[in-house]
């Protein structure tokens, strides 16, 4: 003796599927979420703009405005789908280095510094001209550790990379990742 417990649906039955189916599409196509992978969220924005940082540090390093601005330029393109404009964009950064120092941080048992703090910070101004409330003025602060034993010149290429790519994804989360 064989069982049959497969059910047979009716057709009201799957043309109540289809439809509900069919209103499923039509409100996920109204909707427009603008995510990427990265998190960020540009709901709303179209453009961004980002001015060149001035270096305003008591210490002036050569190149580095450039580098940052153009770091975060790189960030902004390979995690946004944001048009770049000269002009005033609907997300803007403009800022400054405020600071690139390096101090002793820990001294050994013959009073002489263990290790040094090498820190950079950046002013940085963003405007949301779409959604006023996300915008900011913030200075963005990041240091690396050293051996004293070292010369900063032999170490300021490898520290100073590590440090922009920290601060670039600290603004850059400030401004688009809104968890």
């Amino acid at each position: 003796m064989e069982l049959n417990h497969k059910k047979k649906i009716s057709f009201p039955a799957n043309r109540f599927l289809l439809l509900l189916f069919i209103a499923g599409l039509a409100i996920l196509a109204g909707c427009k979420v603008s995510y990427s992978f990265s998190g960020a969220s540009t709901q709303g924005l179209n453009t961004v703009s980002i001015q060149y940082f001035q270096n305003r540090a008591p210490l002036v390093q050569p190149g580095l405005s450039q580098y940052i601005t153009d770091a975060l330029i790189d960030k902004c393109k390979a995690q946004t789908g944001l048009k770049f404009v000269n002009g005033i964009g609907d997300a803007s950064f403009e800022g400054e280095i405020s600071d690139y120092n390096t101090r002793p941080y820990t001294t050994a048992a013959d009073a002489q510094a263990a290790m040094n703090r090498f820190t950079i910070s950046v002013k940085v101004k963003f405007t949301n001209a779409i959604d006023p409330e996300l915008s900011f003025e913030q200075t963005f602060s990041r240091y690396e550790d050293y051996d004293s034993n070292l010369d900063l010149s032999a170490v300021e290429k490898e520290l100073s990379d590590k440090i922009i790519e920290m601060i670039v994804e600290d603004i850059f989360n400030q401004a688009f990742v809104n968890w």
